[in-house]
């Protein structure tokens, strides 16, 4: 069983695992050594965390990841290929098969060349991994330029010849970011989106609700509210101990997330921790893991196995609960938050993944809304003890409860599958295949409401009462909602959660074909130099507008049209974007606007396609920047200090923007003057 837990709580272990990855990363440090003559040797030295292994060179195929040291020179000849000065230690991996080697602490390698020249240039390519006894790290990679000798001036690219050499170069900063641009007014609407919050912590409420009618806490409320009343010092002395016993509930699922996340932000700084949760967010690693995760909580709410706390741990904490006075208030909370742990885990669990793809401070609301509402009746309960002869009595539907909870874990379990299979473009769960996993889910819950299905621990059901039916009712009517979908009903209510309608194989009025022909496809609308748009064979815009995925053609584009341009910067993962793609573009006004008056800019912030070469982008601190997503990103960060989605911009001329920007709002009408007022004043810039 303790196995058992320590694989639900694999988020939480996620989310410490990138923490540590984040503020105590490998870092890379190179020197020269003078062999003689013009001989001279590259050495790289890694400074691996306390705790972590680093796999050697490898390779290892079908094995991890192995370091990958990639050395191209100018002015100079490569002497045989990247040695390993440190000695790696080896082992037989039973998880892979196969004996692969370690390093632990530091590690050293060595690159010889032969100078062609007076100096030299070597640029150096890293790619590694790091690994501790239960997790890995995501792989990552570094870019050093090397001069050599050590301190040389930079020299020129050069051939073994000392001519001119063509060699693959990254994109300077400069060249993306327009020099000393004045920063962008403030958007008119928060990018994260005022309503995404709400929104999260409203689910989180209702999920805090929810957890109170499990069989694991339900029965402990009037159990919990006598002792507090029968105690020493009367009833209104009870009555001020079960609200301090509510408070502690909420400091113990609130805090230890908050402390997490204060202590990234100490430690590395707002920028790392927007990082953490944007790996979490869109990253396949952890959406495939939160996923496995969902499962694993529909299972035990279906009765396949129970979650608890190691017994050691909740008796201990029992056991102080009997003392007086404060500390044993708040012993007595632990215990309940224990002991109810194998129904409020699963909750807990997906109240904090979902939250994760926010801002650093997202998880904290939820989870504070979540536990407010968890511990309200207890507090609400001891104020007005004679609420508590109204309460049902413990029975059957308590189990019930926890399997309709189980139906919704699977269903949103999905969305975290969904968001890899668009980040990376795997084509795995199509609009159509999504909305037939739903439409079956939902259809087995209204089955089960009807008493049709039963589970291990269900109690017989001879009959159903009017509140079940009006729950069976409402779920088939979702079910029938998402039918017509299967064929390209937009459903615009569904449309944060769904994939995009480009992914949908089949749309009615579509001339039979797929839903990528309704949409924009790139083989209407060219570049200047008549190409197709950049990535628009995988990069689709929805309602059928032809727009770029590259800010470069999208504004010489917009030169020659002479039109303002309308930048949006999204997501895959973006559930607000989906939204107001849905809500708020399709709105015929909108798209007339769209269509007539600006050039369409999509940047997507999380797209984790690898760019040739040519496109890699160096940072203000000589990072290289290989994806698009990472690019985009940084560029929105850079220029307009948002990393978050939707945020869209309105650029003039000048590539400055025409109006203050504009984050979430599903407000039609405010969008729309958002947008005229942006080509008003494209025109009176004339």
């Amino acid at each position: 069983m303790n196995n058992l837990l320590r694989i639900l709580l694999l988020p939480f272990a996620a989310l410490l695992a990138a923490v540590g990855a984040q503020a105590q990363q490998v870092a890379w440090t190179s020197s020269v050594e003078h062999l003689g003559g013009d001989d001279y040797r590259i050495v790289f030295e890694a400074a691996i965390p306390s705790g972590y292994h680093m796999y050697d060179m490898g390779p290892y195929e079908g094995g991890p990841n192995a370091t990958a040291i990639a050395v191209t020179v100018s002015g100079a000849m490569l002497q045989g290929a990247v040695e390993q000065l440190t000695a790696p230690e080896r082992h037989f991996d039973a998880t892979f098969g196969m004996e692969i080697g370690t390093f632990s602490g530091k590690a050293r390698f060595a690159q010889r060349v032969k100078l062609t020249a007076p100096t030299a240039t070597a640029e150096v390519d890293v790619e590694w991994m790091i690994c501790d006894d239960t997790t890995c790290m995501p792989p990552e990679d570094e870019h050093l330029t090397v001069r050599i000798p050590d301190g040389a001036a930079a020299a020129a690219p050069a051939s073994v010849d000392g001519t001119a050499a063509d060699a693959p170069e990254t994109v300077p900063m400069t060249e993306i970011l327009p020099a000393e641009k004045a920063p962008a007014p403030a958007a008119t609407k928060d990018a994260a989106g005022s309503g995404s919050l709400w929104a999260l912590v409203i689910e989180a409420i209702l999920w805090g609700f929810a957890a109170m009618l499990t069989p694991c806490v339900f029965p402990m409320v009037p159990m919990t509210v006598s002792y507090f009343l029968k105690g020493e010092g009367g009833p209104a002395m009870g009555r001020i101990r079960a609200s301090i016993y509510g408070l502690f509930i909420v400091a113990l699922y609130t805090l230890p997330i908050a402390a997490i996340i204060l202590i990234t932000r100490l430690v590395g700084g707002d920028a790392v921790t927007a990082d953490i949760f944007n790996w979490l967010a869109t990253h396949w690693l952890p959406n495939i893991l939160f996923f496995v995760v969902f499962m694993l909580f529909a299972a035990s709410f279906f009765g396949a196995f129970e979650i608890t706390m190691p017994s050691w741990l909740v008796n201990k904490s029992d056991a102080k609960a009997d003392t007086k006075g404060l500390g044993g208030i708040f012993f007595l909370a632990l215990t309940l938050v224990l002991v109810s742990f194998s129904c409020t885990g699963p909750i807990v669990g997906s109240v904090l993944i979902k939250s994760t793809a926010g801002e650093f401070w997202t998880p904290i609301a939820t989870m504070l809304a979540f536990s407010v509402a968890f511990a309200l009746p207890f507090t609400l309960f001891a104020l007005f003890p004679s609420v508590l002869k109204k309460l049902p009595k413990s029975g059957g539907w308590l189990n019930s409860v926890k399997v309709v909870i189980g139906f919704v874990e699977v269903a949103l379990g999905f969305k975290f599958l969904s968001v890899a299979d668009q980040t990376y473009h795997w084509g795995l769960i199509d609009r159509e295949i999504y909305l037939a996993i739903w439409i079956v889910v939902f259809s087995l819950m209204g089955l089960y409401l009807l008493g049709k299905l039963r589970f291990a621990h269900d109690s017989e059901l001879p009959y159903i009462g009017v509140g079940r039916l009006a729950l069976a009712i409402v779920v088939f009517s979702f079910v029938v909602y998402m039918i017509p979908g299967m064929w390209g009903a937009p459903l615009k209510g569904l449309s944060g959660y769904l994939p995009p309608l480009s992914s949908q194989d089949f749309v009615v009025g579509a001339g039979g074909g797929t839903a990528v022909s309704a949409e924009a496809d790139g083989t209407t609308l060219r570049t200047v130099d008549g190409r197709k748009p950049k990535y628009s064979d995988v990069l689709h815009l929805p309602h059928g507008l032809e727009g770029f995925f590259d800010l470069r053609e999208a504004e010489a584009y917009a030169a020659k049209a002479d039109k303002p341009l309308f930048i949006d910067f999204t997501g895959h993962g973006c559930v607000n974007c989906r939204e107001m793609e849905a809500r708020v573009w399709s709105a015929p006004e909108v798209l007339e606007i769209l269509r007539r008056d600006f050039v369409i800019c999509a940047l997507y912030s999380d797209d984790k396609m690898q760019l040739p070469e040519s496109e890699w982008v160096t940072t203000d601190t000589g990072k290289v920047l290989k994806s698009l997503g990472k690019i985009n990103s940084y560029y929105a960060l850079k220029t307009y200090g948002v990393n978050a989605q939707p945020y869209y911009v309105l650029q003039g001329r000048d590539g400055e923007p025409l109006v203050a920007p504009r984050g979430y709002d599903l407000d039609i009408d405010a969008f729309v003057a958002f947008l005229r007022s942006g080509v008003e004043a494209y025109e009176a810039a004339r």
